[in-house]
């Protein structure tokens, strides 16, 4: 039976153990589900003979916190959670949020703003000379230079704020054990420079290896041309294949960015997926009422990693890449007959997928010898003519799952790529989503309708959902079936005027309701969409792009789509006014708002009955 790692001396004293070779210091609760980067972390370097001791959510205030289970043989691991720590803190409007649900019980306040880069200087306080290697979203989207938003400003990497030794970006399960049995050997950290997937720092370039250098800090901080430039280059060297090692001066030492990991193979993703977890949060959480995270993902089935979309505003082509990975059927199945057992279950697998759930192959084949193209993507403008678009593979494994003894139903929740599903020529797949995937609605990722906007995105033109739109419709007809579609939509991203922002809330009035799923464009690091906010420039091409950044423009956009809320009338008048649409404000059955405000107020009879101010 699975046993969760150590969390405190009586735990190590228990296991045998005097000294851990690794303490893992984790801005989240410890869940040890392998939808959590800490428990994949700590599992692969347990199977390699390693011993991990947890420490989550420790005092930053207090440094006897980074001390319970004593002075690691190795290292410290740092990682601030699954989600950056100021995304997980702050609204895109810069308010606080109020619950964390990666915290027992969901409580906010549990980590600190920019978490991985306090834990380190917590832990230097203690320990000056151990090893600290930094990981995870947060470190991984920070590891050079880059635009962060809730201070305004372009900061430097995170491994020099941090004070850590050794960066790790990207998945991590092979640079973490070939770091680990580097120091193992007694090689010394400042001389771990070859491993892929790891940033470090130096006073001096090796001139063996081919190295782009980079704009300098202040030239970037300075010059935001330098930076969108500096970015686009960053940009054309995520792939494992092709990538360049890269140097960003910082005065008189560099911050130097090796190569990429090379993708997991089928049968290295099944070991990673087959190792012994818990599945669920320690059971010290059960008395302040547990994790609310693990409900999203107790009964889901991660099939894929990596996205060749190319979305401009998501950050996975820096994170996880661009060339798909996935399990075996048996390794899923397997899995899915762990969650069949669990006592909780009750039928219903949530979803089958990753970034994007119908992505089981790499785009085309040559990507898995000579890596992605560097200078266009797989499915925009259109979808490539080289593109593997199948779904034979992703329908076989959801039959089978469907098949399972105990299963009522199957259900795909992560994203729809529609573009790559319409590239499909065989509709059997779009068909039996249709009939047997999808809970009353399926959501989809249209994001805007204005191409204008949808070229910045890196989406595809409306058309392309439309056609997407009607399709579905269609196949909802022929079965019989009163299925919704639901498209989630983002106000606000670089690229949108009053005018393209008034054109979608006129594509929400035909739609004939008012959408739930609504996000203000926000600015997160290391995405083409946060660089447009920040310098006012495509990095692709280096054309100026508009970008609403004052807090009352963005309002008024995220309002436009909202436009039947009453409190949003006010500045849905003055979007439509600054817009010169007045045309939309009346009576008439396109407009958005009447002239006047109208309320409901309460009858002497208990009535609501129209009024106008």
């Amino acid at each position: 039976m699975a046993e969760f790692l150590p969390i405190s001396k009586r735990d190590m004293a228990k296991r045998g153990w005097s000294q851990c070779d690794f303490v893992y210091i984790i801005g989240d609760a410890y869940i040890d589900h392998p939808s959590f980067g800490h428990a994949i972390i700590s599992r692969v370097l347990e199977s390699a003979g390693y011993k991990v001791g947890i420490i989550s959510q420790p005092d930053w205030k207090n440094p006897n916190s980074i001390d319970v289970l004593g002075k690691p043989r190795l290292g410290f691991l740092v990682a601030g959670g699954n989600m950056d720590s100021m995304v997980n803190h702050y609204s895109v409007t810069h308010h606080r949020r109020k619950t964390d649900a990666f915290t027992p019980g969901g409580v906010m306040g549990k980590r600190p703003d920019y978490a991985t880069i306090v834990y380190c200087n917590l832990i230097r306080q203690t320990y000056k000379d151990v090893p600290i290697l930094i990981g995870g979203i947060e470190a991984s989207l920070r590891r050079l230079a880059h635009y962060d938003y809730w201070s305004d400003k372009l900061k430097r990497s995170i491994l020099l704020d941090s004070q850590a030794d050794l960066l790790m970006y990207g998945m991590g399960e092979r640079s973490v054990v070939e770091i680990a049995d580097a120091l193992n050997s007694g090689l010394n950290i400042k001389d771990i420079t070859y491993i892929d997937g790891t940033v470090y720092r130096t006073a001096e370039l090796d001139n063996s290896f081919p190295t782009v250098i980079l704009p300098d800090f202040e030239t970037l901080r300075e010059n935001k041309y330098s930076y969108a430039e500096s970015f686009q280059t960053q940009y054309r060297n995520t792939d494992p294949f092709t990538a360049k090692r890269l140097a960003e001066p910082y005065g008189k030492e560099f911050v130097v960015q090796n190569p990429p990991q090379k993708p997991l193979s089928t049968e290295e993703m099944d070991r990673v997926y087959a190792l012994p977890y818990c599945r669920t949060y320690h059971p010290s959480y059960e008395k302040l009422g547990g994790v609310p995270a693990i409900e999203e993902v107790r009964f889901s089935l991660v099939s894929n990693r990596g996205c060749f979309g190319g979305c401009s505003f998501c950050a996975l082509t820096f994170h996880q890449g661009r060339i798909i990975q996935t399990r075996s059927h048996e390794s899923i199945l397997a899995e899915a007959e762990i969650m069949i057992r669990d006592p909780k279950f009750k039928g219903y697998i949530h979803d089958v997928g990753g970034p994007t759930a119908n992505f089981r192959y790499p785009a085309c084949e040559k990507q898995l010898t000579k890596g992605v193209c560097s200078g266009k993507q797989c499915l925009y403008p259109q979808p490539c003519k080289n593109l593997r678009a199948d779904h034979k593979d992703y329908l076989a494994l959801l039959r089978k799952l469907r098949a399972l003894p105990g299963v009522k139903k199957v259900f795909i929740r992560s994203g729809i790529r529609f573009d790559y599903l319409l590239a499909d020529k065989n509709d059997t797949f779009f068909k039996e989503l249709i009939r047997y995937h999808v809970s009353g609605q399926l959501k989809v990722a249209p994001e805007h309708v204005s191409d204008a906007v949808l070229h910045r995105m890196g989406k595809p033109r409306n058309t392309v959902y439309q056609r997407f739109a009607e399709k579905y419709q269609a196949l909802n007809m022929q079965n019989h079936l009163k299925q919704f579609l639901v498209p989630y939509l983002m106000s606000s991203h670089p690229g949108s005027t009053l005018k393209e922002a008034v054109e979608l809330a006129e594509y929400v009035r035909d739609m004939g309701y008012m959408p739930e799923q609504v996000q203000d464009f926000y600015p997160t690091p290391s995405t083409i969409s946060t660089v447009m906010y920040y310098t006012g420039l495509d990095p692709r091409t280096m054309e100026p792009v508009y970008t609403p950044t004052r807090p009352r423009e963005k309002a008024m956009q995220r309002a436009l789509i909202q436009y039947r809320d009453p409190k949003n009338y006010k500045l849905v008048h003055e979007a439509l006014i600054a817009a010169h649409r007045e045309d939309l404000i009346g009576h008439g059955p396109r407009c958005l708002i009447p002239a006047k405000p109208v309320y409901k107020a309460k009858t002497q009879t208990g009535k609501s009955k129209s009024c106008r101010n």
